[in-house]
């Protein structure tokens, strides 16, 4: 089946080159800790054997970036660099990547008095001088703080499209055009949307397509493909990644995925897409990457699964998330939210904070509040 593309700039990454009607390309990032080289180099040769166009490394500290340079001198994969709050350390790992991803969100963290507008002119130069392309990556649980207090704080598709809008006017303003753009949610219905509101107005930039948090396979792997048949059977998208919660040794598992969803919407092998977690128990949990402080979080996810099955038929969201960087603010939007620190597991309620717990102690914990939440909803519901 000839599927249609947008007519999408052609932007290169290393020795791949996505939009521009090259093949979709699929991506994957490393789980393992960046400062464990070895490991790290393993993981990323694994993923590049099997089929991975781009490997994500993420980039938190200055000891990451001396370990990325050893990285990059044991492997031929292209490499993208993950940069969340310290935009700044783009000029010590851009001579060894192929592309750079920057969160418009996290570029007010550091040197807050210095605009965002100068932040992205300095992430441009040095990609300019190192020969990487770039990705405006926009979150739905860290948009730009001053993109969301313009709409309704119901409306978290609008933000996300304003933030993406204004950094590629700047970029394009700037003569640099070798960039992507990706806007993520944990909800297929809202990827879906928000990628195509995007795609609408400018259809020459490419997207990367991924459902953030898709959580334990098969059920991220389902999440994930009903937002991509939905996009790429209409021309949109030019990379993808499938972001799974499973060990190291399974991260291979993205990439295989990813092949399987592209070769089965080409050949018209496609599910209807539900209204996915309106009306049924909805888990979703982050893929697993090296900012996870405790392992026991896929653990975690999966007991989460398990011991909520009864609750299957009410249209609850429990959202299992495994560091600090994402998991506060991603966790809002949930009705009941779980966020792995090092000993403790963070309990909320929607934004509302409900205390820290031990591993052995949260599943407990996490019962007695969705089973109140089932009671309320079930005596409103009765009510009306």
């Amino acid at each position: 089946m000839e599927l249609p593309r947008n007519p999408t700039r052609a932007v290169r990454i290393g020795s791949t080159v996505i939009g521009g009607n090259h093949p979709i390309a699929v991506q994957s990032m490393c789980a393992t800790h960046t400062q464990d080289v070895e490991a790290t180099v393993e993981q990323v040769n694994d993923l590049a054997r099997a089929g991975a166009d781009v490997v994500r490394i993420a980039v938190d500290s200055k000891r990451d970036a001396v370990a990325l340079a050893e990285i990059r001198d044991a492997t031929e994969a292209n490499l993208s660099v993950d940069l969340q709050e310290n935009y700044r350390l783009a000029s010590v790992v851009a001579p060894h990547v192929d592309k750079i991803r920057y969160n418009p969100g996290h570029l007010y963290h550091h040197e807050k008095q210095k605009s965002w507008q100068d932040k992205v002119r300095f992430l441009v130069e040095v990609a300019a001088a190192n020969d990487c392309a770039m990705r405006v990556g926009v979150n739905c649980g860290s948009v730009d703080p001053a993109q969301q207090e313009k709409f309704p704080e119901d409306d978290s598709i609008s933000p996300m499209l304003a933030s993406a809008w204004e950094h590629c006017e700047l970029l394009d303003s700037l003569g640099y055009t070798r960039y992507c753009v990706s806007l993520k949610d944990s909800d297929p219905a809202k990827v879906i949307e928000v990628n195509k509101r995007f795609a609408a107005q400018r259809p020459d930039i490419p997207l990367h397509l991924g459902v953030t948090e898709a959580g334990l396979p098969p059920d991220g792997i389902i999440k994930t493909r009903i937002a991509f048949e939905q996009l790429i059977s209409r021309g949109i998208g030019d990379t993808i990644r499938v972001s799974l919660t499973v060990p190291n040794p399974r991260k291979t598992e993205e990439i295989a995925a990813g092949r399987e969803i592209l070769e089965d919407i080409a050949e018209g092998r496609v599910r209807s897409v539900v209204d996915y977690g309106r009306d049924s128990l909805n888990i979703i949990s982050c893929p697993s990457c090296s900012r996870v402080e405790n392992e026991n979080f896929v653990e975690l996810a999966q007991q989460v699964k398990e011991m909520t099955a009864y609750a299957a038929e009410h249209a609850i969201t429990i959202a299992v998330m495994g560091c600090r960087v994402n998991g506060p603010g991603e966790t809002d939007d949930a009705d009941l939210g779980l966020w792995c620190g090092p000993k403790f597991v963070n309990l909320k309620r929607g934004s509302e904070p409900l205390g820290a717990f031990l591993y052995d102690e949260i599943l407990p914990r996490l019962r007695e509040e969705l089973d109140a939440m089932i009671v309320r909803r079930n005596d409103a519901g009765a009510a009306g």
